[in-house]
């Protein structure tokens, strides 16, 4: 059975060694080495590789280099001869004795590392966390990570309610050190290896930061992770607030569970939602496919174009908007990946959306888990997907219809102010209303909202005005309260 799945390009894995063997002397010999199946395999590459070496008609200038290549399907013999040599002067000349069977699951590795960020071999433990990660539960510090081109390892952005969470690491760090030992040149799987170990325990990272002089620690306590997928918050009256972190298998049902409940805390129905998608990696595709449906009536939410029968599909969401077309604003910035970039896409394409933020990641691949045996597999990109307009954001990202860059705001404090309230003999308010003068107004309650989380409270502003709007042209009063 197939799984289709998007990821980030990091995961959370580790590595380890598993066994298979090959050997090779000089010259065109291949010789059993007591893994006779592998050995016949590419015994048999070689000879169907001679074959298409035998003469073949004499062919013009203009077609001599496609005719030097190999017939489709078969394996180029001068390739496999250099595999051979390669691999019989590791396993002879080595510093240290590696046996057969690590040396070719390490090329198995390589083979896949080398098509994409997000194709990857999955040992029994890459396997069991993969599927951990989709189902909200692993063990670790809570950091989605991926591989820098400079060997280091750049944070895609801590999970919520984490020890990392916690520890203040944020998108984009890089990390440098674990526990004092350079990660470069560790590959990506080895250093999360490091980074896991038993609940309890601590790590030392040393990360970089940009606008932040010089590489600083950060000490983290593992645990056990469990990610909670969907979260909501009353913002105002009427107003709700939506944060998915990821995307688990689970996500599309506990997505309308929570709606249940904003519609319960809210005593109404919902007259706006805030779907906040900053910093979600991706995760389980069909998740993305339940959420963006609940929110259009109709149409395409998403579909993906592979060289295989099986990788092209279309996903089209069925009648009935759960939020009844009241305003939705959705939050993407630069951690917005993959799955989380098929909700915007989709609902920015519907102009069901009005999306806010900076450019999310631009993942715009579909990887499929592949099972090999029953403790190991490979994650292989299969397909790209394409927004309901056709739309490809692989290396493009999804752009906001309006940009509000992060941003940390320190308000003014106000200079003596005199207000009407203030001054002697002035007329009492009719309504009977408190009066607001400046003593009041000093004490008034801090936005802490606006200092705290500057985009969310510009997509809270958007969000009532776009109820305003629809308030004006229903004749409803949708944001007036008593509370």
């Amino acid at each position: 059975m197939q799984t289709a799945v998007t990821t980030p390009y990091g995961r959370r894995g580790t590595r380890a060694t598993h066994p298979y063997m090959l050997a090779h002397t000089s010259g065109n010999r291949i010789l059993s080495n007591g893994f006779a199946g592998l050995a016949l395999v590419v015994a048999i590459g070689l000879a169907t590789a001679a074959r298409a070496e035998e003469p073949a008609p004499a062919t013009s200038p203009e077609n001599s280099t496609a005719a030097a290549e190999p017939p489709e399907g078969v394996l180029p013999l001068q390739d496999l001869r250099i595999f051979a040599e390669v691999f019989n002067q590791i396993r002879s000349a080595y510093v240290e004795k590696v046996d057969d069977r690590t040396l070719l699951e390490n090329a198995i590795k390589g083979m896949l590392n080398g098509l994409d960020p997000h194709s990857a071999y999955l040992d029994k433990e890459s396997f069991t966390e993969l599927r951990e990660s989709t189902t909200g539960e692993f063990g670790g510090v809570g950091l989605e990570v991926g591989a820098e081109q400079d060997g280091f390892v750049r944070v895609i952005t801590p999970i919520d309610d984490t020890p990392a969470k916690a520890a203040g690491m944020e998108s984009g760090d890089i990390i440098i050190k674990i526990d004092g030992k350079s990660v470069k040149g560790l590959g990506l799987n080895q250093a999360v290896e490091m980074m896991r170990g038993p609940k309890g325990s601590k790590i030392i990272l040393t990360v970089v930061r940009e606008g932040t002089q010089g590489p600083f620690d950060v000490t983290l306590v593992r645990d056990v992770i469990r990610v909670r997928s969907v979260r909501q918050r009353i913002l105002d009256p009427g107003l709700g607030y939506m944060r998915i972190a990821q995307f688990q298998s689970e996500t599309g049902k506990d997505f309308v569970k929570a709606l249940d409940a904003l519609t319960a805390e809210n005593k109404a129905p919902l007259t706006g939602l805030v779907l906040d998608l900053r910093n979600n990696p991706g995760g389980v595709l069909q998740a993305s496919v339940e959420v963006a449906d609940a929110f259009l009536e109709e149409g395409l939410v998403v579909y993906t174009e592979g060289r295989i029968e099986n990788a092209s599909a279309r996903f089209s969401a069925k009648p009935g908007d759960l939020f009844d077309g009241v305003p939705v604003v959705v939050l993407i910035n630069g951690g917005t990946a993959s799955a989380s970039e098929i909700v915007a896409g989709a609902l920015q394409d519907h102009k069901r959306a009005v999306v806010v933020g900076t450019d999310s990641f631009g993942k715009g691949s579909v990887q499929t888990v592949l099972p090999l045996a029953e403790d190991r597999a490979i994650k292989l990109t299969t397909a790209r997907y394409f927004t309901p307009s056709g739309r490809s954001i692989q290396a493009q990202g999804i752009k906001p219809d309006i940009v509000v860059e992060r941003a940390t705001l320190t308000p003014l404090k106000p200079g003596p102010v005199v207000t009407e309230a203030d001054l002697d003999g002035h007329l009492s308010n009719t309504n009977g209303k408190t009066e607001n003068g400046s003593k009041q107004r000093a004490g008034a309650k801090a936005n802490t909202l606006r200092e705290q989380d500057y985009q969310l409270y510009e997509a809270l502003n958007l969000l009532r005005a776009m109820v305003l709007g629809a308030t004006q042209r229903t004749g409803s009063s949708p944001l007036s309260s008593d509370a």
